[in-house]
């Protein structure tokens, strides 16, 4: 068994917490791995932690050692010896305290919330606790009293599983990450790092950069910004909405799938003022004016705006918009950009900014009518060109580049190998979902991974869709809690850093170029194909053919089976 550090030095008065390591060496499992005197920082405060289990497929448990005989009056601790008794501080606040500071270090170091199960717990080697003992924010189950502490492996990991927060095992891959930062070896080759992490700081600081262009084009009241899959039209998006809004203007910032448009909400709600007097999906806009709901394309796409346009025109000044933003305009029907400048203090001069990438035109339902710029709702805006891909690594703007357009150009690291998994298109959803066990069990975080099909929804997604609890979907999706499973159609203007797609099949072939550069253009930091080659090569053609032959096969390997 591993012992951080190898032979711990125990001082003068720790004499019990060598007593529990040693009886933890000897009982623990040989793959886990025991920590003495854990240092954290948490901002300024300081913390230790006695003792440090790490239980590979089981889960983490920091235990907090006190000697001698202690007791509990009226909810203060007390701690004897042969002179005295005194106060002390709760031994189990200490350990939860700690506990809690180590988890927040690791996920600022490790860049990815720690969702493995953890427990604090408490060893007092000279005391008996009764069996039936318990206190307020304490089980009995967390505490290691004299005769349990001898030989405490099998309890710790009853406390683990059955007490401990988090939701999945401690993933052996993802525990030598842990030791990793815990060891803090020093080596005196210095190297580049390559983590996920890093990459990504690394894209948001080239998307950022990309405000220069809000800079220089200023002076322009009505503006098409027309960029490939990660280029960051939605940043874009959001800050020219922001610089509108703190001029005092009123602004609209519409997009059109739900998905979207809980994340445009999520950006603005943390800004403190001057924030756009609507934010989110055309339809909720329409009915916040009193337009009422209907069902059927045919209403959304030509009854819904022209109600609109006919309640604009009795519109009071004070409700019309001083500006427009859309993000991913080219979903916007030709009748919308009619009814929603209708909407405007001027509808032949208010200020329009449309964030677009007309080869992501993945419903097509309007004949080409938005994308048409010669003739169509856009055609009188300043065309503004974004050619750089900013948001996922070379590896991974590679797969789409025969999708992406001519002057596609990839600008982040270099990054991980994509991986493709080839299988029968019927098997791909089964397929895709071992794939995310495998991450999770390679240390990936859970909150890192979106699996997304092209055809019939997963299960978890199809649930979700049953129960018409679409809101609820979102908000767990943006709560960036738990593994994602989507369709790409409903994806569009998100991410994730690992991205599982499955390609179970496709509808509509003629539909299959758009919903597979989307899909493949969602991951930041690692891409996962799963599908059948030859279903590939007939959707994407020899180029995608091609940058399938780059990617590197995998075999989703879980433990036990």
């Amino acid at each position: 068994m591993r012992c951080i550090p190898e032979e711990p030095e125990f001082g003068e008065g720790h004499h019990a917490e060598k007593a529990v390591w040693t009886s933890l060496r000897n009982s623990l499992p040989d793959d886990c791995v025991l920590a003495h005197s854990v240092q954290v920082r948490n901002g300024r405060n300081e913390y230790e932690i006695d003792l440090l289990v790490l239980w590979p497929n089981v889960g983490m448990a920091a235990i907090e050692v006190k000697g001698g005989q202690v007791s509990i009056m009226d909810g203060q601790w007390y701690q004897s010896d042969r002179t005295q008794k005194r106060r002390i501080q709760s031994p189990v606040a200490q350990s939860q305290s700690s506990l809690h500071a180590l988890k927040n270090w690791l996920e600022q170091q490790l860049g990815a919330r720690f969702s493995s199960r953890s427990i604090y717990m408490v060893s007092l080697p000279y005391t008996d606790v009764p069996c039936g003992w318990a206190m307020a924010g304490c089980p009995r189950p967390l505490i290691l009293d004299q005769t349990e502490s001898k030989s405490p492996a099998e309890l710790v990991r009853q406390a683990i599983e059955n007490e401990g927060g988090g939701a999945a095992p401690l993933a052996p891959a993802f525990l030598e990450r842990l030791v990793g930062k815990l060891g803090g070896n020093l080596d005196t080759t210095v190297v580049p790092s390559t983590t996920a992490q890093e990459d990504e700081a690394a894209q948001d600081h080239l998307t950022e950069r990309q405000s220069v262009l809000l800079e220089a084009t200023r002076s322009l009241p009505r503006i098409r910004f027309t960029g490939g899959a990660g280029s960051g039209k939605t940043w874009l998006a959001v800050e020219k909405a922001r610089m509108l809004s703190k001029q005092g203007k009123r602004v609209g910032l519409f997009c059109y799938n739900k998905g979207l448009g809980q994340y445009l909400q999520d950006r603005v709600a943390t800004w403190r003022q001057a924030k756009p007097v609507f934010t989110g999906e055309f339809h909720e806009y329409v009915r916040g004016l009193g337009v009422p709901n209907g069902k059927g394309q045919d209403y959304f796409d030509v009854e819904m705006p022209r109600l609109l346009k006919e309640l604009a025109a009795g519109m009071n000044p004070q409700e019309r918009l001083d500006a427009v933003v859309v993000d991913e305009a080219q979903d916007f029907a030709p009748l919308w950009w009619e009814a929603l400048l209708a909407c405007t203090t001027d509808p032949s001069a208010s200020e329009v900014y449309a964030f677009m990438d007309d080869r992501q035109d993945v419903y097509q339902r309007w004949g080409g009518a938005t994308a048409d710029l010669t003739n169509g709702p856009m055609a009188s805006l300043v065309p503004i060109h974004i050619n750089d891909n900013l948001r996922n690594t070379r590896k991974i703007a590679e797969s789409f580049r025969p999708f992406a357009g001519e002057h596609f150009t990839p600008r982040g690291s270099t990054g991980l190998p994509v991986r493709f998994v080839d299988c029968p298109t019927e098997d791909a959803l089964e397929v895709a979902g071992d794939c995310v066990e495998a991450l999770i069990e390679e240390g990936w975080a859970n909150n890192q991974i979106a699996l997304l099909t092209t055809k019939d929804r997963h299960p978890i997604h199809l649930d979700y869709f049953k129960r018409e609890a679409t809101e609820e979907y979102w908000r767990e999706f943006h709560a960036n809690q738990a593994e994602f499973y989507g369709h790409v159609l409903g994806f569009k203007g998100l991410e994730r850093s690992v991205v599982v797609l499955c390609v179970n099949g496709f509808k509509d072939m003629g539909r299959a170029p758009e919903q597979l550069y989307v899909g493949l253009s969602r991951a930041r930091s690692l891409l996962v194909i799963v599908g059948d080659s030859g279903l590939l090569e007939k959707a994407g053609g020899r180029e995608l053919k091609q940058a399938l032959s780059r990617t590197q096969a995998w075999k989703p390997t879980l433990n036990g089976g």
